[in-house]
């Protein structure tokens, strides 16, 4: 089925109309046939505190060995890329920041950035950036993707970590989809679009879920 209507696709910007996609949580997600991306409708976007409430629940830290083991699944195909003279960034850290206790392990700097626990805007540009489950939070990834570039120097270093869709009706079951606060999902043509748009070049594809790239 199809939906019509004065929406817009929060990536893209094209105005569909866009196919219904069926969701375990009830909501409206829409698919956009120009980019491919499956998104919420703003009706069902959550809140700031809504998010935060959230978030507050996860147990992510570096006592958690899962929790490790899923954040190297970014860095080891990173790492070969960065040196000590590099300054870097975990985008979307969460309440308890653990990327950089694993980069500096590994002779790197690294701060932290997290709207919601640690919100001061960083200064200055870095060498590289990482943002590990954070793209699918996005309101407004059409803003929010030029926004965190803006942070990375040119010639800098990305890696970014989100789990991208391949069938419209594995939404059903996804659990992916079942976090509320996972708002928009990327289908490989969403991301080529991203890429090409905001400047990317792709290094490394051999994890399905990881993607490094270049800043041109």
């Amino acid at each position: 089925m199809k939906t019509a209507d004065a929406e817009m696709c929060p990536l893209c910007g094209s105005p569909g109309p866009f196919a219904d996609v069926p969701d375990m949580r009830k909501r409206t997600l829409r698919a956009c046939p120009a980019c491919r991306l499956v998104f919420a409708a703003p009706a069902d976007l959550p809140s700031a505190e809504a998010e935060r409430e959230r978030y507050v629940k996860h147990r992510n830290g570096p006592a958690d060995a899962g929790y490790v083991s899923f954040l190297r699944q970014a860095l080891e195909p990173a790492l070969p890329l960065l040196d000590p003279r590099m300054h870097g960034l975990d985008y979307g850290c969460g309440h308890t920041p653990t990327l950089h206790l694993l980069l500096k392990e590994a002779g790197l700097r690294c701060e932290n950035y997290d709207p919601f626990f640690y919100p001061d805007w960083p200064a200055g540009s870095f060498d590289f950036l990482f943002a590990t489950e954070v793209v699918e939070h996005f309101h407004r990834p059409a803003v929010e993707w030029p926004r965190m570039l803006s942070l990375l120097k040119p010639g800098g270093l990305l890696v970014v970590m989100t789990a991208p869709w391949e069938d419209l009706d594995a939404f059903r079951t996804w659990g992916y989809a079942s976090d509320e606060t996972h708002v928009v999902f990327y289908h490989r043509q969403s991301l080529e679009w991203i890429f090409a748009r905001f400047g990317l070049d792709e290094l490394d594809r051999a994890n399905p879920r990881v993607w490094v790239l270049r800043k041109r």
